[in-house]
This record gives C-alpha cells, sequence and structure tokens, in this order.
C-alpha cells in the first residue's frame, strides 16, 4: 500500500500547489500559520470546486487549547452539520476535558452532529493526559482515526509512541504529523510502519503590495506583518512526496 500524504491548507492557491507536488488529499482550514480554525465553507467549495482530490475540513472555533466553552462547542456541532451537508469527505476535531482527559460525551455529540461523516481526532490528542487511555476510547467511539506527533514537537522523537499506536491501531487509521526533515522519513517509516502523513508545509512569501505603510499600524502577534503572505512550499512539499515514495 502507498504511502498516504495530506497537506493542510489555508487557501485555493496553496491548495493547488500542494496538488502539484503530489498531495493524496487535503485537509482545508483557516489560520493555518496560527495552527488552523475551521474555514468559511466558501473556501471549502473553491477548493472543491478546483481540483479533483478528497478534502477534509478542520472543525476548530479558535486558536489556542482544545477546551472549549459551551457557545464554541455549538459553534463545532454546527459545523459540522454544515460541512456534512456540503459534501466533506471527512471532518478533523478534538475536544479535551480542564484536566486533560479526552472528552467522551462531547465528542461523541460532534460525532452524531455530523452525521456519517468520518471523525478524526486532531492534535488534541497531542495535549492529552494519557495518550493510551484517549487511543482505546477513539477506537470505542468508532472514529476514523488519529492525527498525532506522538505528542512531540518533531514526529522523529515521538517515533516510539507512534510505533506503539500502529501496532495496536485494530483497523483505527494512524495520520503522523508534526516536523521531520524528509532525509529522515526512510528511518522513520521503518521504525513505525505509518502510511499516512499529514504536512502544512508552509513558507513565508513577500506580499504583492508595492504601497507600504513605513510603520506598522496593525496588531498582529509578534513575527507577523501585514506585507508576509503564508502558502504552501511546492519544492518542500515535493520532497515529502519524494522520500515517502523513495522509501516504498
Amino acid at each position: 500500500m502507498n504511502r498516504v500524504l495530506e497537506v493542510c491548507v489555508d487557501g485555493v492557491d496553496s491548495a493547488l500547489k500542494a496538488m502539484r507536488a503530489g498531495a493524496d488529499r487535503l485537509v482545508v482550514c483557516s489560520d493555518l500559520i496560527l495552527g488552523g480554525t475551521t474555514p468559511d465553507v466558501n473556501l471549502f467549495y473553491e477548493v472543491r470546486n478546483h481540483l479533483d482530490l478528497p478534502v477534509s475540513v478542520l472543525i476548530r472555533p479558535r486558536c489556542g487549547d482544545y477546551c472549549y466553552t459551551p457557545g464554541e462547542f455549538e459553534i463545532m456541532k454546527n459545523a459540522a452539520a454544515m460541512f456534512h451537508d456540503a459534501g466533506v469527505d471527512s471532518l478533523l476535531a478534538g475536544i479535551l476535558m480542564p484536566d486533560g482527559a479526552l472528552d467522551v460525551l462531547r465528542m461523541d455529540e460532534l460525532v452524531v452532529a455530523a452525521k456519517k461523516t468520518p471523525m478524526i481526532l486532531n492534535r488534541a490528542f497531542d495535549f492529552c493526559r494519557s495518550p493510551a487511555e484517549a487511543f482505546e476510547q477513539a477506537k470505542m467511539m468508532g472514529l476514523g482515526g488519529v492525527l498525532t506527533s506522538g505528542q512531540c514537537r518533531r514526529c522523529y522523537d515521538g517515533r516510539g509512541l507512534i510505533a506503539q499506536m500502529i501496532l495496536n491501531a485494530d483497523g483505527l487509521e494512524v495520520d503522523v504529523t508534526g516536523e521531520i526533515e524528509p532525509r529522515e522519513l526512510s528511518a522513520f517509516c521503518r521504525v513505525t510502519a505509518a502510511r499516512g502523513f499529514h504536512f502544512s508545509g508552509q513558507k513565508k512569501t513577500d506580499s504583492s503590495m508595492t504601497y507600504r505603510k513605513e510603520r506598522p499600524v496593525g496588531e498582529l502577534p509578534s513575527g507577523m506583518d501585514e506585507y508576509s503572505v503564508w502558502e504552501t512550499d511546492l519544492q518542500k512539499l515535493a520532497a515529502v512526496r519524494a522520500a515517502l515514495d523513495a522509501g516504498e
């Protein structure tokens, strides 16, 4: 079975570059540079209309942690239902309790709201207190998969946990995310037997604006500015694709 490259994008141009780089699937979100939030449904439609690839959507009402207020949870359920009706292939979401446990009750409600659309446990898994417990709960809930870096920033450093999860998956799909160099993928795949990979591969590009204010007037987070645009790095993703294929 070929290794699958799933790419997270927050724009149509980035989606097209991901396809050219060899992506097998796409995840659409907004605010990718901040970790990703739920996209506008019209962005989903535009990506779907331009590309013939499976398209999933991130359900995340805001950046930050994965412990949500009742109001935020209602937004998540409504978004799940909306994207089901829009024809999304799967949804990525995750909810934690304040103590770091997976919020099974609200995850079940979210699955119901999504109707029959497959639900993937997102990076909330990497912030939970007990990955073994959350993994078993994901299987019991009948989720479609788990997205993880092995609870490390670099998935190569989390390869031990990832290998254990794949060994005990019992049919649950385990998709790998997090930082890794293309040269590390061959050894990583041998150790973990991973088949699914999820990356964004973004790069910072210069704005096309020729007129620019001399002094900042916006309120963007530190390290960001109004004259930089983040988009899919075609060359970076192509290198990942080549490394995944070379190890087959």
